[in-house]
């Protein structure tokens, strides 16, 4: 009896001790690390569900502190986005070190994780500066990292690249810092242009805060993660449908998906012989999950390749040398679905659309991918006046966007600001300072340079090239004429809201002009979320008509 006794005994404290170890290693993926974020990052289906660690983004930056209120029109659309002189006062505070100034420019008391950091050259054509750059972590007298402003972050430095990169004229990185109770940030000089992106997390959430002992430690998954993001893959396996048709005026030919619980995984569409670039703006994709239609955006402005076939690689969408424009967005639903195509234009349009299907986990977080589109002309440029890319009402993940601008003068168009309501707030989380900032590069009024990332790129435009009839003198100098897109879509930077979401863009050129906007926009959201941006077949007709106008 004693013998059963203490092995039952020792079979309990077994049996308690696997269980201590099951609920610490559960507890231990839960936590948010910095190796947790680096594998989210390249984690699709992520963002197709509601943040498990529910998190708001927010956003520190330079911009002008006269900006208060709507209602005040000068206040709210001053554009002194920077600081200059030691009177300019577009920081948080000034503090002092063993004797030494430190501009603190983030300062932020609650669990988070910085995921996106922008700065530009302080001259536009010297990327070199002595301010040296301070974080600091959880109350720290001293900062886990520094170093060179922008060396730090153009991926020369302690991030690599793709994680960091050299943008056009600035640095940005997207390399994850989390943090279990703060995080401060300061520069050694004077600040300029900022922009620090940071997840602010519910209080008590488990973060493992960044230390350079396992930045060191994740050197192998690191260049994984990098090697992935550079070389995005389409899903080939799975249910294969395909499309191949020839679209007349007014046709929309339509493919049925798989019944029962799956996600379109990869999504390609080739655009056969056709006379004009415009096409790209008369054939709209619609999309319908679970009976719900949350898909209708014209293709140039769903995979973010602007008018005509402008080549360019990112991680959600590729617009391939070949023609062949890809999307992996991940696109679940729980029953039913299906996809169509539609041509507006006047002249028939061949269409080759193949869709991989897969297997998904419906559970109660899973959202359902939506892509919308807005386009108008003229939009004035005086007044100054907040443009909307779309408000959205009801629980969601916002994850990209695609502006395409028509721009009649040489002079800079893109001084506007992105301004971003989250839940009904009395004032924007996310205040930033250029629409080229918000697009990922800085002095946007030197040219309309391609450049590519893979979260942020402004492919070069076919009608730009064709049409912009320039000597190559002035292609050297300060020239944004004509057409021009710039997109962004988010990893880590994903914006979720739990009842509206409002994105504003400032109209703020800096010649009193008429322009063309156009934007498609991405996010996921409940069956019963909803939107300012429904179905536009006129005006999508009105801007190829104003298009042709133009280019002509």
């Amino acid at each position: 009896m004693k013998t059963s006794s203490k092995i039952r005994g020792l079979r309990n404290n077994l049996l308690l001790i696997v269980m201590a170890l099951l609920v610490s290693c559960c507890h231990q993926e839960r936590e948010i690390s910095m190796e947790f974020l680096l594998n989210e990052m390249i984690d699709r289906d992520v963002v197709s569900r509601f943040p498990e660690k529910d998190f708001r983004l927010r956003q520190e930056s330079s911009y002008n502190r006269a900006s208060k209120t709507p209602e005040d029109t000068v206040g709210w659309f001053a554009n002194k986005d920077y600081n200059r002189k030691e009177d300019d006062h577009n920081f948080i505070r000034i503090e002092e070190h063993n004797g030494d100034k430190e501009w603190v420019l983030m300062d932020h008391q609650s669990p988070g994780a910085i995921v996106r950091t922008w700065m530009p050259y302080l001259n536009p054509r010297d990327p070199s500066t002595t301010n040296i750059i301070k974080i600091y972590l959880d109350g720290a007298t001293e900062p886990v990292v520094e170093g060179n402003m922008l060396g730090l972050l153009n991926g020369t430095g302690l991030f690599p690249f793709p994680f960091a990169h050299k943008s056009l004229r600035s640095s940005v990185s997207f390399f994850p810092i989390p943090y279990a109770e703060s995080c401060k940030i300061t520069v050694t000089e004077l600040p300029f242009f900022y922009q620090f992106t940071f997840r602010e997390y519910t209080e008590g959430t488990a973060i493992k805060t960044f230390t350079m002992e396992d930045f060191n430690q994740a050197t192998a998954l690191v260049k994984e993660v990098g090697k992935t993001l550079l070389s995005p893959q389409n899903i080939t396996t799975g249910k294969i449908l395909e499309l191949k048709q020839t679209l007349i005026r007014g046709d929309e030919k339509t493919v049925a998906l798989p019944e029962g619980t799956s996600a379109v995984r990869t999504l390609s569409l080739k655009l056969g012989s056709y006379e004009d670039d415009i096409v790209t703006r008369a054939v709209v994709l619609k999309m319908e999950f679970d009976g719900k239609e949350s898909v209708w955006c014209p293709v140039e402005d769903f995979f973010g390749s602007g008018i005509g076939l402008n080549p360019f690689q990112g991680w959600y969408r590729t617009v391939a040398d070949d023609g062949v424009m890809s999307s992996r967005w991940v696109m679940p639903y729980q029953e039913s679905g299906k996809i169509s195509v539609i041509n507006l234009g006047d002249q028939p349009v061949e269409v080759e659309l193949k869709a991989v299907v897969g297997d998904y986990d419906w559970e109660e977080k899973s959202l359902y991918f939506h892509a919308a589109w807005r386009g108008q002309y003229p939009v004035l440029t005086r007044p100054f006046s907040d443009w909307n890319y779309v408000t959205i009402k009801g629980r969601g993940v916002y994850v990209g966007d695609a502006l395409t601008i028509w721009n009649p003068v040489r002079r800079w168009w893109g001084e506007g600001d992105e301004k971003i309501w989250v839940d009904g707030e009395d004032f924007p989380s996310i205040f930033g300072t250029g629409t080229e900032d918000y697009y990922g590069y800085s002095w946007g009024g030197m040219s309309n340079d391609f450049y590519e990332h893979p979260f942020h790129a402004q492919p070069t435009s076919a009608i730009y090239n064709m049409h912009n009839r320039k000597t190559e003198a002035e292609f050297a100098t300060r020239n944004t004429q004509n057409y021009s897109t710039e997109t962004r879509t988010r990893s880590l930077d994903v914006m979720p809201f739990g009842s509206s979401m409002q994105l504003d863009m400032e109209v703020w050129s800096w010649t009193e002009c008429d322009m063309e906007y156009g934007v498609g926009v991405y996010w996921y959201g409940d069956a019963t979320t909803t939107s300012n941006r429904t179905p536009n077949p006129t005006g999508v007709l009105n801007l190829m008509t104003a298009t042709k106008e133009i280019i002509n």
